[in-house]
């Protein structure tokens, strides 16, 4: 699943508010701040869940898990690459780092 520290993380990749990601998941804002003030894993309606994760991955983030293949390990998030921004392009982007 997500943790709130990966929802926030997400978020901010995307530059956007969390009443932008209520409106995206189809979820109520309080649904959204509740699931952010968890702590550690986002508990909560499995519809729920599913909706928000497939808002932050339509908005271009990919979600990785614990254990997921990824250079530093544990959890995280990072933006998708995209067939129309190959990864050479990240160089020419300043605000990717």
């Amino acid at each position: 699943m997500i943790s709130a520290a990966q929802l926030r993380a997400a978020r901010a990749l995307v530059s956007i508010d969390q009443r932008q990601l209520a409106d995206l998941a189809g979820l109520s804002l309080p649904t959204i701040q509740r699931m952010e003030a968890s702590d550690g894993v986002i508990r909560g309606n499995v519809d729920s869940l599913m909706k928000l994760m497939a808002a932050l991955e339509s908005a271009g983030v990919e979600l990785l898990a614990e254990g997921a293949t990824s250079a530093g390990g544990g959890r995280g998030v990072r933006l998708k690459q995209t067939a129309a921004a190959p990864e050479s392009a990240t160089a020419e982007r300043p605000d990717v780092h």
